[in-house]
């Protein structure tokens, strides 16, 4: 079983920047297409950023493209969300999750992920 820790979060002013880590143990992190979510206060989780277990594909939800970008470092099995110009709209907990499945094509969808960290909050005042 692969355990994910998020680690990074904070309270930040709009425009400011924050990076996210999610350390992996259990698994390689190249191994799996792995992603990050976020889930903010009466609403449902939403996908954020996306890497292929090859590492050759990225994918992002609209609201973030341009903003944010997803990396990780294979040497300290991590996974990283960059995220800049951050708005408040951008407050949530933010989760890292790993997709077991080397056959999905950019899984966006919850339910397409197996293992899930406990979350980081993210505030971004005005």
């Amino acid at each position: 079983q692969v355990h994910v820790v998020e680690s990074g979060g904070g309270l930040v002013q709009a425009g400011d920047s924050l990076r996210l880590s999610c350390a992996a143990s259990g698994g390689t992190v190249s191994n799996y297409h792995m992603g990050w979510f976020r889930q903010a206060p009466g609403k449902e989780r939403e996908f954020v950023a996306g890497m292929s277990w090859s590492g050759l594909r990225t994918y992002y939800a609209d609201s973030v493209k341009g903003r944010f970008a997803i990396s990780r470092d294979n040497a300290k099995n991590t996974v990283y969300l960059q995220m800049n110009s951050l708005k408040p709209e951008d407050t949530a907990v933010y989760y890292c999750a790993v997709d077991r499945n080397r056959m999905a094509v950019t899984p966006t969808a919850s339910h397409e992920y197996d293992y899930w960290g406990q979350g980081t909050q993210v505030t971004v005042s005005s």
